[in-house]
């Protein structure tokens, strides 16, 4: 008896470590498994369209659309800064928005345009999260430059006798930092939420550009609380910009109403230009972000419209609208 159980020891010994090996290369591959979950190098853009001819079409397009954006609003820029009759805060902060949607448009478009010459249109994560990145950072700081543009006219219509002493040197500065700041803590806010995320697949993109709503989609876990905070982050900076215009521009056009003809037209024509852009840039954005769609070719729309029309349509309506601006031209 006792020498059939000392023979038996050895063969539950085995028995046990090859028990306890299995258990550890369980473990390692499932470490392994959510190590490969949480790691992907690269994702893939499926773009605007199939056609090699209608992309053809597409590129020529937009490279004539990015050059006039990039050349009309360094042209506004520099146009304001040579000429000392625009050394005032309503150009100060056209300059900034212009020089605002000189990066924003630069944050896709180029991309856009070399991937029409591509069959695989790829980006790598670093560089899809850096498109994030930049593109909430120069959209958040739009939004608070066109609200501190609204003040701006406010101040000089329903405050004109304390316009100097409002909006001087240090106030343009302030207000310009502040678009800046809220734009990086924004975009930054924005980031950390979704980088921590896991990737494991599938790893294509129905667009053109990396963006929050799309990415966020491909994560393998249950993204739908993020997905609520993210809407709120991006929601709530839209609203607020969006009532603090309405309610500028609400005043603007009430003391208008009391003004002199020939004042009242100036100042008008001004804000025209003002809220036409406001809905422009805040109308994609409404519908890409607060109250999605869902509709693949209309989301495709608006995010082209936001991210290539808007950016040149700002200094061609402040161009055409503002009298000042084409003097300024013709002075040349």
């Amino acid at each position: 008896m006792l020498s059939s159980a000392i023979n038996k020891k050895p063969a539950l010994f085995r028995k046990y470590i090859f028990i306890s090996f299995l258990q550890i290369k369980l473990e390692e591959t499932e470490l392994n498994g959510r190590s490969n979950q949480s790691v992907v190098s690269e994702f893939i853009f499926l773009g605007l369209c199939d056609s090699w001819e209608l992309q053809a079409f597409l590129l020529v397009i937009f490279s004539s659309l990015y050059l006039i954006t990039i050349l009309g609003n360094i042209f506004i820029v520099l146009l304001i800064t040579a000429d000392l009759h625009h050394h005032c805060p309503m150009y100060f902060l056209l300059a900034n928005l212009s020089f605002i949607d000189l990066c924003l448009s630069s944050v896709t478009t180029p991309k856009m345009i070399t991937d029409f010459l591509k069959a695989n249109k790829t980006i790598s994560f670093g560089s899809c999260m850096c498109q994030i990145f930049f593109g909430h950072f120069f959209g958040g700081g739009e939004m608070v430059l066109l609200v501190s543009m609204a003040y701006d006219r406010y101040v000089a219509i329903c405050k004109p006798l304390h316009y100097s002493s409002i909006m001087n040197t240090q106030m343009c500065i302030r207000l310009v930092v502040t678009s800046w700041i809220i734009g990086f803590v924004h975009s930054i806010s924005q980031l950390a939420i979704i980088i921590q995320l896991p990737f494991c697949g599938p790893r294509e993109l129905d667009s053109f550009f990396c963006d929050i709503p799309l990415v966020i989609k491909l994560a393998c876990m249950d993204t739908y609380i993020l997905e609520m905070l993210i809407n709120a982050d991006s929601g709530v900076l839209a609203t607020i910009c969006f009532i603090l215009l309405l309610i500028s521009y609400s005043y603007i056009l009430l003391t208008l109403c009391h003004q002199s003809k020939d004042g009242a037209s100036k100042a008008l024509s001004t804000c025209t230009a003002h809220i036409t852009v406001v809905v422009l840039f805040f109308g994609p954005c409404i519908f890409i972000y607060l109250f999605p769609l869902n509709i693949t070719w209309v989301d495709k729309f608006l995010a082209v419209f936001y991210a290539a029309i808007t950016p040149l349509l700002n200094p061609v309506i402040y161009t055409l609208r503002n009298k000042e601006i084409r003097n300024a031209i013709k002075r040349l």
